[in-house]
């Protein structure tokens, strides 16, 4: 699978995370050890065609690099990093890409009961959440959005 592969141990204190590819272009990186309500993933996703799915639940949204599509519903939104969005997943939804670069994204996922703002739960929304200067790629061993575009 070339440079999607975890990176090897080296007697530091980071965690490296072995990748699960899905579908073609889609690199999954479970962030969380444990099983538990919310589940953490880093997620490269490449351009595929939309298709709206409605799991029970809820999801938190962090948009790493490029520009990520969000179709919620009849709604189209468009998501820069350092954005986010959160919503309840029983509305109809599809994300990946907004061009035919791959998008990487944090991605929380949980019941509804522990979605992590109980306060905005309606409609998906997205805000401008600061970035901190000289932030850059991965230094994480995960792979990047460039390195996995083309689920390799």
């Amino acid at each position: 699978m070339g440079v999607c592969r975890a990176a090897p141990a080296t007697g530091d204190p980071r965690v490296h995370r072995t990748p699960h590819s899905r579908e073609r272009g889609i690199v999954l990186v479970p962030l969380t050890r444990y099983p538990g309500p919310v589940q953490v993933f880093k997620q490269v996703l490449a351009h595929r065609e939309p298709k709206l799915v409605t799991p029970s639940g809820y999801a938190w949204l962090f948009v790493l690099a490029v520009e990520l599509r969000l179709v919620p519903g009849t709604n189209d939104t468009a998501l820069r990093p350092g954005e986010v969005a959160e919503f309840a997943t029983s509305t109809p939804h599809w994300f990946g890409p907004a061009h035919a670069e791959a998008v990487e994204i944090l991605h929380l996922f949980g019941p509804t009961a522990t979605s992590p703002s109980t306060a905005r739960t309606q409609a998906p929304r997205a805000r401008q959440v600061p970035r901190s200067a000289g932030s850059s790629a991965s230094h994480d061993g995960v792979p990047t959005a460039s390195a996995c575009a083309e689920g390799g």
